[in-house]
């Protein structure tokens, strides 16, 4: 015992040295794993952008439409519970309106703004609950699809929203690049129509939020606020390509000063097309003269040489030049 008693003794300080070493040896793993982050971030946010930059999973793939529209079901309710309690406020607004009125210490038009604010909020929440009836159909449509996507025959719900992004694209790029639909819309491509700046505006918003790739994870409201942006797109394209369409030109925004730009391109166009009109004219008239000079060439060698009289009609393909006759060596 008194052997023992005499190791503890001479050997007590090693097992706080191991204790601190090991906790110095901690800190400084931790300091320089900091060292190695960006200025501002930490090891959670570098866990969080690890997390990020994985590929979606199939099932969650599958099942984001589904709870991107449970979500949306969910702030539709919340929007419809501020609403009540809104309606609530505005009532009691009216009632102490009325009784501060019998009081005469407020003027009458203080129960008619009461009575007005009462009316917004009871109209706000009849919207509201019409927005969650629409969002629970949204979620029955997504259950619904779920069985095809889950069987390969329908497409991802990220896939099919870049192709719906894709396909507006399409529309707008048919108008900047192809001649015709320019010169027939010129209002598709003129920044300074209100439609297009909105469709702009709204495209830009929609390209900043788009996912760089199918696989790329996506959070249900990141899904939520692109979707929304794509369809927001789809119908400002819609309404600047039905005016530019229908020829409605006194859109507001464009000032009266323009007249005279606009009345330069309308002649600018007529010119165009009267100039490939005479194009057009002076091809025709060309071919025509190149086959009755080719029909008589040919009726002439053909008399020479004493054979058959040519059909009548053009020739085509036009008859060789004759070459001239060579000398004998």
């Amino acid at each position: 015992m008194e052997p023992l008693m005499a190791l503890l003794v001479e050997w007590w300080w090693i097992g706080p040295a191991a204790a601190g070493a090991g906790t110095v040896g901690w800190l400084g793993v931790r300091r320089s794993r900091q060292r190695a982050l960006p200025a501002g971030t930490t090891t959670g946010d570098r866990a969080a952008r690890a997390w990020a930059s994985r590929p979606m999973g199939k099932a969650a793939a599958r099942r984001l439409e589904l709870d991107a529209a449970l979500l949306d079901l969910q702030s539709a309710r919340h929007a419809v519970t501020r609403g009540r309690a809104d309606v609530k406020v505005a009532d009691a607004e009216v009632v102490r309106a009325q009784a501060e009125r019998a009081a005469s210490r407020v003027p009458a038009d203080a129960v008619a703004a009461a009575r007005g604010r009462l009316t917004d909020a009871q109209r706000d929440l009849r919207a509201a609950a019409a927005e969650v009836r629409a969002r629970r159909a949204g979620v029955k449509a997504a259950k619904a699809m779920l069985p095809a996507i889950r069987a390969g025959s329908a497409p991802l719900p990220v896939a099919r929203l870049l192709a719906e992004h894709d396909a507006i694209l399409a529309r707008w790029m048919a108008y900047e690049t192809d001649p015709a639909l320019a010169i027939d819309y010129p209002e598709m491509s003129d920044s300074r129509s209100p439609l297009l700046a909105d469709f702009l505006r709204a495209h830009e918003k929609a390209q900043w939020l788009r996912p760089a790739s199918v696989q790329t994870r996506l959070e249900p409201a990141e899904f939520l606020a692109y979707r929304d942006a794509v369809r927001r797109t789809a119908h400002a394209f819609d309404r600047a390509e039905r005016a530019a369409r229908r020829g409605d030109r006194d859109q507001p925004g464009i000032d009266g000063g323009d007249a005279w730009s606009r009345v330069a391109s309308d002649l600018a166009e007529t010119a165009q097309r009267a100039l490939a009109r005479s194009m057009e004219s002076m091809g025709r008239a060309a071919a025509r003269n190149w086959n009755e000079r080719g029909a008589k060439r040919a009726q002439k060698k053909t008399s020479d040489a004493g054979g058959p009289p040519p059909r009548n009609g053009p020739v085509w393909p036009p008859p060789a030049r004759d070459r001239p006759p060579t000398s004998p060596s």
